[in-house]
């Protein structure tokens, strides 16, 4: 057998190379090792350059939102309030201690101004009241503090549950439309990703912005209830803070909107390329998807880096201007010190400047809270705008317009035997709304009646079974089940009287068992006897039955056992009618002759649709309907199509002379 080497680097050239090498006396062969093959010993990921244009494709798809409105952020915190409400007392708390811990902040400059008054006239029972009051106000703060902390992270952590919850509930109801054009990761970017960066309101302290606003403006006025003047001087620094918030802010908001993009781009490639590693690894293209990958990254490390250019000029900008503001403060309290002619009275004002000086450094705290704060929020809101548009997609089909609203808001009754039992009318449907895929199909399923469905592949046949289960919206016509338009019924009533046999079956972690029922077994002799019936009881005795352990997809399970699994999940639901798109594709021969013979004992009594591309399975359906390019173009048993001899027979000639 001949070894090929993954790259262009023969195997040959490869040892050659490797011979000239000098090696160490010590480096002698191991006997117990077997030999060494050159052709695929492990190397590296190469790294290669992807062109421009290969560049702009793979970044083209991000779509960037349009800078949002004015009153966009109080819109959005407005929307969280629902969430929060459940939790509103725990809120409550957290913003009653907020004018405690801002009058106890309040409180100790004023009690060091009672000490040093208290020092400089010589009267002990001032400093040590001062002292007392002081010591009580820093455990005031340290209290109130801490409720605030405490009592606002857990309301938002038990917010953020909710609001993971109902973002759960909207991916399950979603349309299959919706999933068709949007990648799973940027899916589980909104859940996971985007709802976090919203919980770093919480958990990061940025709610409590309305605290250090009340504290700057008790601040404000104790200031200027102290000394005028060196107020005056001290909010000279407020306007160049100002309008560096408001020239930031927009920009930051941007540039944290980016971020959340960029990263929902990296989690849908990252999510794509695990899905299909096997395909990756045996076409050789780790380097391509290197490539690629590293693009993607390096797009959303530049997203990160202009945040953190704005989020370090917000800080700096206000480190410098506080700075020059206390230089200022102390150079003008030195001035009017000089102009004071009595000594004594100069010495007393050394109390003010010491609390004016403290005050002065609790002024810029709150400002450089809200600053880093305000990264925060913005990071938050740009997450919470994701969030919230992902929960206002419509969770039904949106192919075309919706139809109008029924009269009766009363659910109609579903006729079971109701002849005919589904009935299509001029259906027309495309995935696009340029691109038809099904057009004008009309039949009738008379109840009891086995229908097989047959065509080349694109035919039309999948896309008929998803309309009847309400996974796309028809664009034209009507399909009615006992005698009601199934636009009129909800999906979980529509679903409840159909058993679907998928074609590429899905497994969840889990059991058998838990598979079979789609949730927690609660008749083990039902999923029994239902496996029992197509055969796959006795396949699955070795692994444990239904308490076999199922892993993630069913990867431990072959494609034949899951499609077994699958039909025993259709027949436990033990539905009126039974629809199996491609139920035999994955079974072996001597497999498919066990089930083959169970499907016909279990829709003897049962309305049953039936696609396949095995005819020979097909053979005692009551009609066999022929799709050709979206239409029905024969329609008969399958004795009268092979007499016919057009498409069918054309079929069913191929077929058997290819298995020939």
């Amino acid at each position: 057998m001949t070894d090929v080497a993954p790259t262009g680097l023969q195997p040959k050239q490869r040892l050659s190379s490797s011979q000239g090498a000098k090696q160490p006396a010590s480096a002698a062969p191991n006997p117990n090792q077997g030999p060494v093959n050159a052709a695929f010993t492990t190397e590296p990921v190469q790294h290669i350059q992807l062109s421009a244009e290969h560049e702009r494709r793979l970044l083209e798809d991000l779509q960037h939102e349009p800078p949002p409105a004015q009153d966009q952020d109080l819109r959005l915190l407005q929307r969280l309030w629902p969430f929060l409400k459940p939790h509103r007392s725990l809120t409550v708390i957290a913003m009653l201690t907020i004018p405690i811990s801002t009058l106890a902040v309040l409180r100790q400059p004023l009690a060091t101004k009672q000490a040093i008054d208290g020092v400089i006239s010589e009267d002990r029972s001032m400093w040590t009241s001062a002292l007392m009051i002081y010591g009580v106000a820093v455990l005031m703060q340290l209290g109130a503090s801490f409720l605030q902390t405490y009592c606002l992270q857990l309301a938002g952590q038990r917010a953020m549950v909710d609001l993971r919850r109902k973002a759960f509930e909207q991916a399950e109801r979603l349309s299959i439309s919706y999933y068709d054009r949007t990648p799973v990761g940027r899916v589980l970017t909104r859940i996971t990703n985007d709802i976090d960066a919203l919980g770093e309101l919480f958990s990061s302290g940025a709610a409590l912005a309305p605290a250090d606003m009340l504290m700057l403006a008790g601040i404000v006025t104790v200031m200027l209830s102290l000394d005028y003047q060196l107020s005056l001087v001290a909010f000279a620094a407020l306007p160049p803070v100002a309008w560096a918030v408001q020239w930031i802010r927009l920009r930051a908001r941007l540039a944290f909107r980016d971020i959340r993009a960029r990263v929902s781009q990296l989690n849908a490639y990252l999510s794509e390329q695990v899905q299909g590693v096997q395909v990756v690894q045996a076409f050789g293209r780790e380097h391509v998807s290197a490539a690629e990958y590293r693009v993607i990254n390096d797009a959303y490390r530049q997203a990160n880096h202009r945040s953190i250019r704005y989020d370090a000029l917000l800080f700096s900008v206000v480190e410098a201007v506080s700075s020059v503001c206390v230089a200022a403060v102390l150079w003008w309290a030195s001035v009017q010190a000089g102009w004071l002619e009595d000594e004594r009275a100069s010495a007393a004002y050394l109390g003010t400047v010491a609390a004016f000086y403290q005050y002065l450094q609790q002024f810029f705290v709150p400002i450089r809270d809200l600053s880093t704060k305000y990264t925060v929020v913005q990071s938050a809101l740009a997450a919470a705008e994701r969030v919230f548009a992902f929960l206002d997609e419509e969770p039904t089909p949106a192919q075309s317009t919706p139809p109008a609203p029924t009269p009766t808001p009363a659910q109609p009754e579903v006729n079971l035997r109701h002849d005919p039992l589904i009935r299509f009318r001029d259906v027309r449907f495309g995935y696009r709304p340029e691109e038809e895929v099904l057009h004008g199909v009309s039949f009738d399923v008379q109840r009891g009646e086995h229908i097989a469905i047959v065509g080349a592949t694109g035919a039309g046949k999948t896309s008929t079974i998803a309309l009847l289960l309400a996974f796309y919206r028809l664009q034209q016509g009507s399909i009615e089940l006992g005698g009601v338009n199934i636009e009129r019924l909800s999906e979980q009533t529509l679903r409840q009287h159909i058993g679907l046999v998928p074609q590429d079956v899905f497994l969840f972690a889990g059991t058998v068992g838990e598979n079979v029922t789609m949730g927690p077994v609660q008749d083990t002799a039902a999923v029994t006897r239902a496996l029992a019936q197509v055969s796959a009881l006795d396949l699955l005795q070795e692994r444990g039955g239904i308490h076999a352990r199922v892993e993630e997809r069913g990867v431990n399970f072959s494609a034949g056992e899951r499609q077994l699994i699958a039909f025993a999940r259709a027949l436990y639901r033990n539905s009126e009618i039974l629809v199996l798109d491609e139920a035999t594709a994955n079974i072996d021969s001597e497999t498919e002759a066990r089930v083959q013979q169970a499907i016909d004992t279990l829709i003897a009594n049962r309305t049953a649709i039936v696609i396949a591309h095995r005819l020979s399975t097909i053979r005692k359906a009551d009609r066999i309907l022929v799709f050709h390019r979206g239409r029905i173009a024969e329609e008969g048993t399958h004795e009268a199509l092979l007499a016919h001899g057009d498409i069918y027979a054309r079929l069913y000639k191929l077929q058997f002379s290819g298995d020939a």
